[in-house]
This record gives C-alpha cells, sequence and structure tokens, in this order.
C-alpha cells in the first residue's frame, strides 16, 4: 500500500511546471539577444563554444530533482508492518470546587486561583496518564473529558470560574458521581478522582457517594482548599469590582471555612490520601509522585506503521543534481581550436 504522510506538500510539485516555463523563457529571451547582434563572426563564435544539447539535459535533469524534492517533502510512505502499542498509566478525575466560598482570599489570590495553580502543575508532570476535569458547585458537569492532550486540559482549567455554574451551593456528592461516570470505561486499579475543594457540602449526600467509589475500586484523594479558622466571603458586583463582604438577612458577615474532617473521611473510607494547600501544606507534588508511581497497562493495540521512503526520493534528487552539475555546457578549448583549423 502507497500514501503521503504529508500529501500538501504534493502542492510543490507546481514549482516544476513553473520552473520549465521560466527555463523556456530565459532561452528565448537569450536567442532574442543573440539575434540582435546579426550573422557576425562574434555570434557565431559563441555559438560554438556552447554544448546545446548538454545545456538542455541539465534543464531536464533539474526539472525532475525539483520534482523528486517535492515528493519527498510529502513523505511517501510504502511497506507496512504491525506493532503492538501499549498505555501505561492512570485515568486522572479532577473534581474542582468553583462554588463562591472557593473566592476566600485565606489563600493567595484566593482559593479558586490557587487551586487551579496547583491542578495546573499536577496535569504538566503527568506523563502517559489522561486527565479529566469536572466542575461543581450546587450542580457538576464534565468540563473536560478524559485526555492526555494535557494543553487542552489546561485550557479548560484556566476557564473554570463561579460563573460556569448557574446554581450555587456546594454538591460535592454530585460532583463524585458525574467523575466516576467518567471513570467507568476505565479498568479496575486504575481509577483515581482528585477532589479540590474547601469541604463545606451544603447538600449531603456522601455517604452513597463514597460506597459507589469504593464498590468500583476507585481511589478518591482530597484536597482541601483554606484555612480551618475561617474567613469572611468576599462580595463582588457583576463588573468584578470588589465591594466588600457578603452578609446574610441579618446583616452577618458571612465566613467560610475548611472542612477538613469531612474530606479525610472520604480519603479514609476509599483509599485514598488528605492533601492541604498552603500552611502547613506545600502543593501537590507528594500526590502527582504517587500517581507517576501507580501506573499500570491501561490498554494495548496492534497498529499499522508504514515504512518512510522519502530517503529514496531525496537520494535521487540528490544524485540528479550533482550529474547535472558535473555536465559541462562549454566546448573545451582544444576541440575549439581545431574546428577552428577546419573551418
Amino acid at each position: 500500500m502507497f500514501r503521503f504522510g504529508l500529501p500538501d506538500a504534493l502542492w510543490g510539485l507546481l514549482l516544476v511546471p513553473v520552473y520549465g516555463i521560466l527555463v523556456w523563457l530565459g532561452g528565448r529571451r537569450r536567442e532574442s539577444l543573440l539575434a540582435a547582434f546579426g550573422d557576425s563572426h562574434l555570434v557565431r563564435s559563441l555559438r560554438d563554444t556552447v554544448k546545446v544539447g548538454a545545456r538542455r539535459w541539465k534543464e531536464v535533469l533539474a526539472l525532475v530533482s525539483l520534482g523528486l524534492l517535492a515528493a519527498a517533502l510529502a513523505r511517501p510512505q510504502f511497506g507496512t508492518r504491525v506493532e503492538t502499542v501499549t498505555r501505561e498509566g492512570q485515568d486522572v478525575m479532577v473534581v474542582l470546587d468553583v462554588s463562591r466560598s472557593m473566592l476566600a482570599e485565606d489563600l493567595q489570590p484566593n482559593r479558586l486561583n490557587r487551586a487551579k495553580i496547583e491542578v495546573g502543575r499536577l496535569i504538566q508532570r503527568l506523563r502517559g496518564d489522561r486527565v479529566g476535569l469536572v466542575a461543581f458547585a450546587g450542580d457538576a458537569f464534565v468540563q473536560s473529558p478524559l485526555t492526555t492532550d494535557y494543553g487542552a486540559a489546561m485550557m479548560f482549567l484556566n476557564a473554570m470560574e463561579p460563573d460556569l455554574i448557574e446554581v450555587q451551593g456546594t454538591d460535592l456528592a454530585h460532583g463524585l458521581a458525574v467523575a466516576l461516570e467518567g471513570l467507568e470505561e476505565t479498568p479496575p486499579g486504575n481509577r483515581i478522582i482528585v477532589a479540590v475543594t474547601d469541604g463545606e457540602d451544603h447538600e449531603g449526600g456522601l455517604a452513597p457517594a463514597m460506597e459507589q467509589a469504593a464498590e468500583a475500586g476507585v481511589v478518591i484523594h482530597t484536597v482541601g482548599v483554606g484555612s480551618p479558622e475561617g474567613v469572611p466571603l468576599p462580595d463582588f458586583a457583576r463588573d468584578g469590582s470588589r465591594r466588600g463582604f457578603r452578609r446574610d438577612d441579618d446583616g452577618s458577615v458571612i465566613t467560610t471555612r475548611l472542612d477538613e474532617t469531612a474530606l479525610q473521611d472520604i480519603a479514609l473510607r476509599t483509599g485514598g490520601r488528605y492533601y492541604r494547600l498552603g500552611t502547613p501544606g506545600d502543593g501537590l507534588a507528594e500526590l502527582v509522585d504517587m500517581i507517576e508511581g501507580g501506573g499500570r497497562e491501561l490498554e494495548a493495540r496492534q497498529v499499522t506503521q508504514f515504512e518512510e521512503q522519502y530517503q529514496i526520493f531525496l537520494g535521487l534528487a540528490l544524485f540528479l543534481l550533482i550529474v547535472e552539475a558535473l555536465i559541462p555546457t562549454r566546448r573545451s578549448k582544444a576541440r575549439m581550436v581545431g574546428t577552428e583549423e577546419m573551418a
């Protein structure tokens, strides 16, 4: 079977007729300039020094070389081999809290942005593992399905903000359920959920979610964002400007705090570990090391690989160019003298 790996490069073959036309026009121009001198002895002498046939051969070789170079750029491929390709690693669903409580500023610049920075570092350190993103507040949805395209995952991560979800609140159980659905096709033993949140669960229902994760063999690592002491919740206008702190119906300032107990319980009951961002935490470096060290073969499939044959075309083009350079277009001086004596 024959194919081109880069077929768009075949447009370069259009240079062959263009070059041919330029060569023909150049020859016509040269003849017209010589004709302007008339049939003088000088013109006859100049014509006698040129090997017309050799010049034509050089032009043909240059044209063929140009075509071969364009074909080589298109990466011709023929001949196949079957290879078994395996993918090792784990599937990681990151469940990120984007509720308004994540705008608290007990971490700099705030909880959500600090969490996104750390999750971004996690994604950038993965090698072969697939990563997906789930955004949750009062509702939850898949922001990015499982992928090894870490650049795309980073783009989706940067777009995760509280205004993504109209229903506010903190329904961590729903976020975990959505992540579990995203891991259904992953072989058991390679399923990981990383829940990044301040732990304030306003909806309940965590017990069934943890039971479902344990039955499915999904390990849930939890990452606490914020401080357990509690801080005021910032209030922002529609244009994004800061206008103080949010207050309840009684006029009291609303505070938000990290609930480490709930997050530690989730991790313990699913075989995971709890991590905390901020002092005294040190980011997610330890979690990344654990993910990297636990990868197993996820899939194996046979792939037909085509053999690259561009080197044949490239070699022929270079050979013809060398031959073209070695062909002389001028007669030797000795032959010219002999010709003049015969005349």
